[in-house]
């Protein structure tokens, strides 16, 4: 089975899906990163599926994460080992099997400025992040143990941290995606390549427990579908589904700044909220040559909406934390664009929540680091509701599209290998645009040939799909409208050849 999303599939798999005289075995609504993680379990598995999204791929809060692979350390003052466990072991998951070639170690520094009691602190919890990573069977060349650092060392990692005051730091290593809403995109690829109908842009309607009505968007064509089991992936359209699926949205705003504001640095920035040493805000150094400023907690107001949005108080907040830390402070000129926080359950341990409804099962909640597991019980609920007869799970030893191993070569951009893997020669060799190696824009490190390959192969529908999902160009309004007129063209070009 290709692994290649598109239009022309697209089309294929509705008419497939409007002829089929028998029930699915699993009808999946929602296309983010449970969804598309929930398709790719129950197809492996052998079942029929089908993921149907009213959007495309990463619309809501999966693309509004701060790409991070956290250890859990976070939840120990809630007090929940288990999640802290399962964190560090999804995380290893990730980066060992199933992503590696999305996934990169990022160093994260603590200056330390004040008492020696924070110090003493601070390295309580990075002893602990020690034990996990052993514990979790994460190798040490992967994520290095913590350590603490000196001045010059970190300064040399941060250029603009504020040298005045600055006595060590202490240095951890977590994951880091290179994008959320890439990662999706890859697991809805692999859950096609398993068998899997995959269909954006495809609203379900009345939908019960044992099916809905499918409704086409582009053309307004609906029909009805059946499925011996529904599961509701919606995140926050959830309640729309199952009015059981009550949501208390966290929230929080990212702010996007250019990394050479910052001198470009090498590692993650984290210092206190106020005196706390759980509530880290963070400067995290992201592709394109951007860097994104937040922290996503539970008691902070909800975005309200999916889209970019800026919060005056959030904003304050932010560059106040992190300009404690910084030579020169920030200011809210610096701030090229802003996104949502990535929380779509306010709750401080961010676990998961399934229940069912008949032979409809609803999830909701949930870290980004711990997908693949919450995938994993929201199948076993589906398969033991629906009575539906299913191989084991295999998803932790399930590579995803790209993660095969692969020797770069200096003939490929660095960039584009960070996003595409081994298929970052056939990105090149497919591509019929011309100038595939040319960027979409000045100082935009985004090729004409990953805008075609967006369209040919990862299922984008439309240049808002390229520029807001497949790309992160579109975080800052500024680059879009540089980049828009070539990307329109390519997408144009490209729909018109898959239409033929």
């Amino acid at each position: 089975m290709t692994t290649s999303l598109n239009a022309a599939r697209r089309r294929a798999d509705l008419a497939a899906l409007a002829d089929r005289d028998s029930p699915l075995d699993m009808l999946v609504i929602g296309g983010g990163v449970t969804g598309a993680a929930v398709a790719l379990d129950a197809a492996a598995r052998g079942l029929r599926v089908a993921l149907v999204e009213a959007n495309d791929l990463a619309f809501g809060t999966s693309r509004w994460s701060n790409k991070i692979l956290h250890s859990g350390l976070s939840y120990l003052t809630s007090g929940h080992l288990p999640m802290i466990m399962e964190c560090a072991r999804e995380r290893r998951i990730l980066m060992t099997t199933v992503a590696p070639h999305l996934t990169s170690p990022l160093r994260h520094i603590y200056p330390l400025y004040g008492p020696e009691e924070r110090a003493l602190r601070v390295r309580l919890g990075v002893s602990l992040g020690k034990m996990l990573r052993k514990a979790s069977g994460t190798p040490a060349e992967l994520i290095p143990p913590p350590a603490r650092i000196g001045a010059l060392d970190t300064i040399r990692l941060l250029p603009q941290v504020r040298r005045e005051g600055l006595r060590s730091s202490w240095s951890t290593v977590d994951g880091q995606l290179v994008d959320d809403a890439r990662f999706v995109v890859a697991l809805a690829r692999t859950a096609a390549a398993f068998g899997a109908s995959v269909c954006t842009s495809t609203r379900a309607e009345n939908v019960t427990d044992y099916g809905a009505r499918l409704v086409d968007t582009l053309t307004g064509e609906g029909f009805d579908v059946y499925a011996r089991t529904v599961v509701n992936a919606a995140g926050r359209w959830a309640e729309g589904i199952d009015h059981e699926a009550i949501l208390a949205q966290g929230g929080g705003t990212h702010l996007v700044i250019d990394a050479a504001r910052l001198g470009n640095p090498t590692a993650g920035l984290s210092v206190p909220l106020g005196n706390s040493v759980s509530d880290l805000v963070s400067i995290l150094p992201a592709q394109l040559g951007r860097a994104y400023i937040g922290f996503t907690r539970g008691d902070f107001p909800a975005v309200g909406s999916v889209e970019s949005q800026k919060s005056s108080s959030d904003i304050d907040v932010l560059l106040s934390a992190v300009n404690t830390a910084l030579r020169v402070p920030l200011t809210p000129a610096d701030i090229l664009g802003t996104f949502p926080g990535g929380s779509d359950l306010a709750d401080p341990t961010r676990r998961h929540r399934i229940w069912l409804s008949g032979t409809m099962v609803s999830v909701v909640g949930g870290t980004l680091t711990t997908y693949r597991r919450r995938a994993q019980e929201t199948v076993d609920a589906a398969i033991a509701v629906g009575k539906l007869t299913a191989a084991p799970c295999i998803t932790e030893t399930t590579p995803l599209i790209g993660a095969s191993g692969f020797t770069p070569t200096a003939s490929l951009p660095d960039f584009a290998v960070a996003r595409y893997g081994s298929e970052t020669p056939a990105v090149f060799d497919r591509a019929k645009v011309d100038d595939p190696f040319g960027l979409v824009a000045p100082g935009i490190d985004v090729t004409r040939a990953e805008i075609e390959f967006a369209v040919r192969h990862e299922g984008a529908l439309c240049v808002d799909d390229v520029l807001d999902r497949r790309t992160r160009i579109g975080l800052v309004a500024a680059d879009a409208d540089k980049a828009r007129r070539t990307v329109t063209d390519i997408v144009t070009e490209t729909l018109a050849d898959l239409s033929t």
